[in-house]
């Protein structure tokens, strides 16, 4: 990850805009429905830009010093081979949510900048009460 000593917010703050964002986008959500996925995403997205975008505008000024891309992923945990082939068992026993089990999952990023004014800021949401997590990745790079 770039050193983010150049963040145009700081890092505990991103933080807390991203927990803030999906914290109020999975209330109320019980389980990982991929046919919501896209909605989830996208509501991720716009979110935490209008709160980025509102963080880094100097006061007066009609545009932040940044541009920004934002990722959002949200990863489904599964539910342990040895849970699916016992006798009787389906996904929807109560206990399925307990027993859910993590999947893999590895991701880079890199980028050609300078890296005095431009940089990255990734973060996972823990969501594994409700069966995922999110990871979200920021880039800003000054204009």
């Amino acid at each position: 990850m770039a050193s983010q000593t150049n963040a145009p917010i700081a890092p505990k703050r991103l933080e807390q805009i991203a927990t803030d964002v999906c914290n109020s986008i999975f209330e109320g959500v019980e389980a990982y429905d991929h046919s919501k996925t896209g909605q989830w995403n996208e509501a991720i997205i716009q979110k935490t830009l209008k709160a980025v975008l509102s963080e880094a505008t100097p006061e007066g000024a009609q545009a932040p010093a940044y541009k920004f891309a934002i990722n959002s992923t949200v990863v489904q945990h599964v539910v342990p081979n040895s849970q699916l082939n016992k006798a009787g068992s389906t996904t929807a026993d109560s206990d399925a949510k307990k027993q859910a089990g993590r999947r893999g999952m590895h991701s880079a990023t890199g980028g050609y900048w300078n890296e005095k004014t431009d940089g990255m800021w990734s973060f996972k949401y823990d969501g594994e009460a409700k069966g995922l997590d999110v990871v979200i990745m920021l880039i800003w790079i000054a204009v």
